[in-house]
């Protein structure tokens, strides 16, 4: 390597250590690396890098996501769902944890963030569960653990981003996350059954049928959101972007008419709180663009593919190595600096290897989920303690099991992709 990209790895390093953000770290490390190398083309080279951004029609997807799950969170759309979801599970034993599980996979369907999951309906969740009787420590880490099914179950965000830097179909991304997305929250369901028997648990609220009925004919207008978006998709009828933006729209006309939650002053709200999430992620997106650039410049991801291919030409210990090392990354780094910096530098290698990029894309959103609640510093830890006033250390004790069960799940669709690749193949 030369100097250049010495200085543009010990810049980013630098602004990692001083906790700077990671979309100012890879600008910081960007324009130092231009200014030694080609100082006279940093202008072109920021000009082309925006354009092919603003461009790219993929990412619309992303705001219009994000505005539809502020949409809903603040029409208090989520209590109807809610209430819907106690209806249908609420005699079991343990009965509001199994719901925490459940209500984050037809949550996932609106928002397709963790993040919003756990901050838009956690509080919800976690107070329920507390109580009624339920450990604070376990309350927490079951709704940090069941946010994780919101980005692998569509629509999701990280995919999204994926296919904008993989060139993956994101309709093919989406459907191959249906499956592993099912099979996370049954697990967890499972694993909460075993726990709730262990240490009685209480079932949760018991409706009659007339009360389910009622329930379910107040959240049917919600629960549509998820039909409208997902088979405007995979119906063909819409791209996802589109598909975002008739949901967007949808929601709107649900929170302000049938549910009449939503004024014009909480709009406004909406609106300035969209436009700060999608100004975070257009900044993040187009320092990245940028810093993939100069590693695609500079044939990083070549000399990444030579030192792994010197050490192996078997795809399936490649791919052992690169869960591995993405889940040791994720105990440590956020997401999004996991993949706008590290999946550029390995995708060459998955095309070397001939591994299916929707394969690979849907493993590693399981697997950066994964490290959002992975100890010691998954994101998720942070804001299912803060919302539900406990201790992270109690968190991280409660959830390590539950990280352990999402971990064999990514083993298993790892090294059987048809897990994630019948229904794509099979309807696309």
């Amino acid at each position: 390597m030369n100097t250049a990209v010495i200085v543009l790895f010990v810049v980013m390093a630098v602004c990692f250590i001083i906790r700077m953000p990671v979309s100012l770290s890879m600008l910081a490390a960007s324009i130092v690396y231009f200014l030694i190398s080609a100082p006279d083309n940093l202008g072109q080279v920021f000009s082309v890098i925006t354009g092919n951004m603003f461009s790219n029609y993929t990412m619309l997807a992303a705001p219009l996501f994000i505005f539809m799950a502020n949409v809903l969170n603040e029409g208090e759309v989520t209590d109807k769902i809610f209430s819907f979801c106690n209806g249908l599970l609420g005699r079991l034993k343990g009965g509001t944890a199994q719901v925490n599980v459940f209500i984050s996979l037809i949550f996932s369907g609106m928002t397709g963030s963790a993040i919003a999951d756990a901050s838009g309906i956690g509080l919800m969740e976690i107070e329920q569960m507390k109580k009624e009787g339920y450990d604070p420590e376990f309350s927490c880490a079951i709704t940090a653990a069941s946010a994780t099914v919101g980005p692998i179950f569509p629509p999701s965000i990280p995919m999204v981003i994926y296919a904008m830097l993989s060139g993956a179909s994101v309709g093919k991304l989406f459907m191959g996350g249906m499956v592993p997305g099912v099979l996370l929250a049954i697990l967890l369901m499972i694993y909460v059954g075993f726990v709730s028997h262990k240490r009685n648990y209480p079932a949760g609220v018991k409706m009659s049928l007339k009360q389910f009925g009622r329930a379910t004919l107040v959240a049917a207008p919600a629960l549509f959101t998820v039909i409208l978006l997902l088979g405007g998709i995979y119906s063909g009828i819409c791209t996802p972007t589109e598909a975002g933006a008739v949901a967007s729209a949808y929601a709107l006309l649900i929170s302000a008419f049938v549910y009449r939650t939503l004024g014009w002053k909480k709009l406004f709200g909406i609106i300035k709180k969209s436009a700060a999430n999608t100004a975070t992620l257009a900044l993040l997106c187009g320092t990245s663009m940028l810093f993939s650039y100069i590693i695609s410049l500079e044939q990083v991801p070549n000399a990444v593919a030579a030192l792994f291919t010197g050490l192996t030409d078997n795809k399936y210990i490649f791919l052992f190595v690169v869960n591995i090392i993405f889940l040791l990354l994720g105990c440590v780094l956020d997401v999004s600096t996991i993949q706008l910096v590290f999946v550029p530098m390995v995708l060459p290698l998955v095309n070397a290897f001939g591994i299916d990029l929707v394969h690979f894309g849907v493993v590693i959103c399981l697997n950066m989920m994964i490290g959002l609640s992975t100890p010691p510093f998954g994101m998720l830890l942070f804001i299912v303690s803060g919302l539900g006033r406990t201790k992270i250390q109690g968190v991280i004790r409660e959830i390590i099991p539950m990280v352990a069960i999402m971990i064999g799940l990514l083993f298993l669709v790892t090294y059987i992709p048809d897990i994630i690749l019948y229904i794509p193949n099979h309807f696309m």
